[in-house]
């Protein structure tokens, strides 16, 4: 992949310069969710970066006022109830791994989030290794309201906020504002800004070699406990929800009649 151009990506728009790779999740028409074509571009561009010794830094953004709002819906309506395990997971698994990669590969990954976070957006963010938010950003994991769990966010969440802040934001669903983030850990730094902040950080994290950084990573990872087992039951767990019966009706609703679960169940 050309990685100074966009190379015939159909969701993302891609720079390089100065050995800064920004990727800009651009899928407006869907307000920037994640379907499979998404997944695998994404891993395409990381390959590319680790196959280029002169990138050292990546920077993940979205559209003005959305970063990634979670899973496109009109492609997990598609999947059967009698759906075999690699149907289910042609979202989850790729994800899944895509959020291991960001938190294990040999290099700098900042998030730079203005706006809308939704559900497996969520997870883009806490995967990274440091994230530069506007202060209009909200940050909301929105699953159980449709009958699933944010399995596969958890395990990184988790390991960025701590225990109960992510569980919390799980059962309430509540949406956090950027300041409270960043009084959370989600978010590193809060600016009206954000260019300024990533200029800083790009000549900061410009003298430390990937190789440093993929040490740094994988120590990390063996001293917290984020195990493959762990990530395993994540990816079936979430499979496992995504074609039952009631999550299924939640989304035949909204994809067919655009209504959300609690309204549905008032009528």
């Amino acid at each position: 992949m050309d990685l100074s151009g966009h190379g015939g990506l159909q969701t993302l728009r891609v720079d390089a310069a100065d050995g800064v790779v920004t990727v800009t999740i651009h899928r407006p028409e869907a307000r920037n969710s994640i379907n499979a074509v998404l997944l695998e571009e994404l891993h395409a561009v990381l390959d590319a970066v680790e196959a280029d010794a002169r990138q050292q830094l990546i920077v993940l953004r979205g559209q003005p006022g959305t970063f990634c709002t979670g899973m496109d819906f009109d492609e997990v309506s598609t999947l059967r109830p009698d759906a075999t395990a690699a149907e289910q997971e042609v979202l989850t698994r790729p994800y899944m791994r895509l959020l291991r990669r960001m938190a294990t590969m040999s290099r700098v990954i900042i998030s730079h989030v203005d706006g809308e976070v939704l559900a497996g957006g969520v997870g883009f963010v806490a995967a990274s290794d440091l994230v530069v938010a506007t202060p209009r950003s909200r940050f909301s994991l929105s699953e159980v309201l449709w009958g699933l769990m944010p399995a596969m966010v958890i395990p990184y969440l988790i390991r960025r906020v701590g225990y109960q802040p992510a569980y919390r934001m799980a059962l309430t669903t509540q949406p956090v504002s950027a300041e409270a983030a960043l009084a959370m850990n989600l978010v590193d730094e809060v600016s009206d800004s954000p260019e300024l902040a990533l200029r800083r950080l790009k000549v900061r994290l410009s003298r430390v070699q990937p190789a440093t950084v993929g040490n740094l990573k994988r120590y990390f990872r063996q001293v917290w406990v984020l195990s493959d087992e762990v990530e395993e039951l994540a990816v079936s767990e979430i499979s496992r929800l995504m074609v039952h019966g009631d999550f299924q009706k939640n989304l035949r609703d909204f994809v067919e009649h655009q209504l959300l679960p609690w309204e549905a169940k008032d009528r």
